[in-house]
């Protein structure tokens, strides 16, 4: 009875260790989750990141894309044997920022948090401006529908000599 037992518990460790490796090894292939937020100054990418350790990730950020990959390394405790290895060791993800996105890549950093995630905050490009943006008003709609050649007005100075006494001699 006791070699029928052994095989058992063979045969059902062999069950519990393959069914452990699918498992893991689909976590492996679904991309993590995360979250893009953006302020005036800077687009924060927060990803799920559980049990990583700032060692275990990798961030790099190219062609618009902040791309990361977490090497995890299991603890072993002692007197326990692993029996169902349901967490993958390889986890990586990617998040594509907005095509009109200016940044300073070389200034982005990337912290891992108590509460399981990894934060990557990309500066933007301080070179960037806003434009001022207004609107057409009636005259101007008017003057444009014309398509007239003469693009000077009555009051131009057409001599190119300034026609007001407004300054000092």
């Amino acid at each position: 009875m006791s070699d029928l037992r052994k095989f058992g518990e063979s045969a059902a460790n062999a069950v519990l260790e393959r069914v452990g490796r699918g498992v893991s090894q689909m976590q492996e292939r679904k991309p993590l989750a995360y979250d893009l937020l953006e302020s005036e100054d800077a687009y924060l990418v927060v990803f799920d990141a559980p049990d990583a350790r700032s060692e275990d990730v990798q961030v790099r950020f190219l062609e618009g894309e902040v791309e990361i990959r977490i090497d995890r390394f299991r603890d072993f405790h002692e007197g326990f044997e692993m029996r169902f290895p349901g967490r993958g060791l390889t986890l990586s993800g990617s998040a594509k920022l907005p095509s009109d996105a200016n940044v300073e890549a070389a200034e982005a950093t990337a912290t891992v948090k108590k509460n399981g995630t990894l934060q990557v905050e990309i500066p933007k490009d301080g070179s960037a401006s806003d434009i001022h943006v207004t609107e057409e008003n009636d005259e101007e709609a008017e003057t444009d529908d014309d398509h007239s050649a003469d693009v000077s007005r009555p009051d131009d100075d057409v001599d190119g000599l300034d026609d007001h006494d407004d300054h000092d001699a």
